[in-house]
C-alpha cells in the first residue's frame, strides 16, 4: 500500500507539472502568434509614408502584423462611420479627424486613450488646439497623425514674370485678379485650382472658410440654418465664378489629392488648401515644380475670422477592436517624436508630418529645412474653433459644426454646390436647396452638439 501510495503520488505530480507545462507552453504559442491589425486611412501622401515605414514597426515588434485598407476620403469616413456605429469590429485602427473625435468619444465608439500611453509619448507636446480636438470632456480619443490648417500656394516664376507681387496677407480681391492674369488655358495652365469634389470633408471644407472670412456662419446662436444669407451668397457666387473662369477641366471631380498633382505637375498658378501639402510641393521626387512654390496665409474677405481651416488626422481605436492594447503600441509609435525622426531620416526633414508636436517646430534643422513650417504653425495656432466666425455661434468647429449631423447636413450641401458648379442649378437655387435640406436633417436627426 505504501508503495502504491508512493507511486500513485508520483503520478500525480508527474501529471501536475505537464498539465502545469502544457498550459504553460500554449501561453507561449498564444503570445508568440501574430496578431493582426486591420488600419484603415486615407491615401494620402503622408499615409503612404507611414505604410512604408510601418515595416520597422513590425520589425520592432514581432508579435504584431499590419493589415492595410487605404481609402479615397469620402470612402474612408463612409466604411469607418458604419463600423463604429455598428460595433462592427472591422478594423482595431481608424484614421479620423476633430468632427468624429469627439462625437464618436461620446457615443462610446472610441476607446478612451489617456491611460494606454506610456510616459515617453510626452502627450503635454502635442499642440493645445490639436489635443483639444482630439478629446471630449477631458478624456482623448485620438493621437494626431498630421495637422494642418490653410495657406495660398503659388507659381513664384509666373508671378516674377507678370511682375506680380504676392502681399502679406492675400484678399480674395487679390487672387481674384491674380488667377485672372495668369490663367493660360490654351498653354494647360490654369489660373486657380480648388477642391470641387462634393463632401463635408472635401468641397465644403474650403467653401465653409469662403462663407467665415465674408462674415457667414452654418448657424445662428438660435441654431437655425444660414444658407440663404448675403454671406453664403457671396462666398459661393465668388467661388462658383472663380472655378468656372479660371479653373481646370472637370473642377467638380477635383478634391485635396487631384489638386495637389495639378499643382505639382505644373497646372496651376494658385491654390488654396491644406497646410500638408507643403511638404510634398517643396519635395523636387515629387514635384515638378518645387523650386519655384511660394507660400502666403490663406486670403481674407470682410473678416480675417475662420479663413484658415483647422484638422488633423488622427489614428484612433474603435470600441469594437479585439487588439486594442497591439492598437494602442502602434498608435503610439505611429505619432511619436521617434516616428517623426525616422521620417526625417527617411523621407527629409520637410516631409515630416507636420502640425502636431511643439517639439518639431522648436528644430531649428527643421525650420531650415522647412521654409512653410513657421508659417503652417501661425496658421494652426491662430485657428480658432471656439469663435470661428464674426458672428457668434453655437456651434465649434472652424471649417465643420462639431455634431453628429454634420456629415449628413455637409455631404448634401457639398453636392448641390457641386451641381451650381458645373451649371445644372443657379447659386441662388443651390443654397435655397440647400437650406431646405439643411432644415429636414435638422428636424430628422437633431440639431445642436450634444444631440
Amino acid at each position: 500500500m505504501g508503495r502504491l501510495k508512493q507511486r500513485a503520488t508520483g503520478w500525480l505530480r508527474f501529471g501536475l507539472i505537464t498539465l502545469s507545462m502544457c498550459l504553460f507552453l500554449g501561453k507561449v504559442t498564444e503570445s508568440q502568434t501574430p496578431v493582426t491589425l486591420t488600419v484603415a486611412t486615407v491615401n494620402n501622401g503622408d499615409m503612404t509614408i507611414m505604410q512604408r515605414l510601418s515595416k520597422v514597426f513590425e520589425q520592432q515588434h514581432p508579435g504584431i502584423r499590419l493589415d492595410w485598407v487605404v481609402l479615397e476620403e469620402n470612402i474612408l469616413r463612409e466604411k469607418t462611420t458604419t463600423d463604429a456605429a455598428t460595433h462592427g469590429g472591422q478594423y482595431d485602427v481608424v484614421t479620423i479627424g476633430p468632427l468624429e473625435a469627439p462625437v464618436w468619444g461620446q457615443r462610446g465608439w472610441l476607446l478612451p486613450l489617456d491611460s494606454r500611453l506610456s510616459p515617453a509619448y510626452e502627450l503635454n507636446d502635442l499642440l493645445k488646439p490639436i489635443r483639444d480636438g482630439a478629446s471630449f470632456d477631458g478624456k482623448l480619443y485620438a493621437l494626431p497623425f498630421y495637422a494642418e490648417s490653410s495657406l495660398t500656394y503659388y507659381r513664384k516664376d509666373l508671378f516674377a514674370r507678370a511682375g506680380l507681387v504676392m502681399p502679406a496677407q492675400p484678399t480674395y480681391s487679390d487672387i481674384a485678379r491674380f488667377a485672372r492674369l495668369l490663367n493660360d488655358p490654351a498653354q494647360n495652365m490654369y489660373g486657380l485650382c480648388l477642391r470641387g469634389k462634393p463632401g463635408w470633408g472635401e468641397n465644403m471644407a474650403f467653401i465653409s472658410t469662403m462663407v467665415n472670412t465674408f462674415g457667414g456662419r452654418w448657424y445662428d446662436e438660435d441654431w437655425r440654418p444660414q444658407l440663404t444669407s448675403k454671406p453664403w451668397h457671396t462666398a459661393a457666387s465668388l467661388y462658383v465664378d472663380l472655378l468656372r473662369r479660371y479653373g481646370p477641366p472637370g473642377s467638380s471631380s477635383n478634391g485635396f489629392n487631384e489638386s495637389l498633382t495639378l499643382f505639382e505637375n505644373g497646372r496651376c498658378a494658385l491654390w488654396i488648401d491644406a497646410t500638408v501639402a507643403a511638404g510634398s510641393l517643396f519635395d523636387s521626387k515629387e514635384s515638378n515644380v518645387a523650386g519655384s512654390v511660394g507660400f502666403a496665409p490663406a486670403p481674407i474677405g470682410t473678416t480675417p475670422r475662420g479663413t484658415q481651416w483647422l484638422w488633423f488626422w488622427g489614428l484612433a481605436i474603435p470600441a469594437a477592436s479585439k487588439h486594442a492594447d497591439a492598437a494602442a503600441t502602434f498608435i503610439e509609435w505611429a505619432t511619436s517624436k521617434q516616428y517623426i525622426d525616422l521620417v526625417a531620416k527617411t523621407s527629409g526633414l520637410a516631409s515630416v508630418p507636420p502640425g502636431t508636436r511643439r517639439s518639431t517646430y522648436e528644430q531649428p534643422k527643421y525650420l531650415a529645412a522647412a521654409p512653410f513650417a513657421a508659417l503652417t504653425y501661425q496658421a494652426i495656432m491662430a485657428a480658432d474653433p471656439l469663435h470661428p466666425t464674426q458672428e457668434p455661434v453655437p456651434y465649434t468647429g472652424v471649417q465643420i459644426v462639431v455634431m453628429p449631423s454634420f456629415p449628413t447636413i455637409g455631404n448634401q450641401v457639398g453636392q448641390l454646390l457641386a451641381a451650381a458648379l458645373v451649371g445644372d442649378l443657379t447659386v441662388d437655387e443651390a443654397l435655397g436647396q440647400a437650406q431646405a435640406a439643411t432644415e429636414r436633417v435638422d428636424r430628422r436627426m437633431g440639431v445642436g452638439s450634444n444631440k
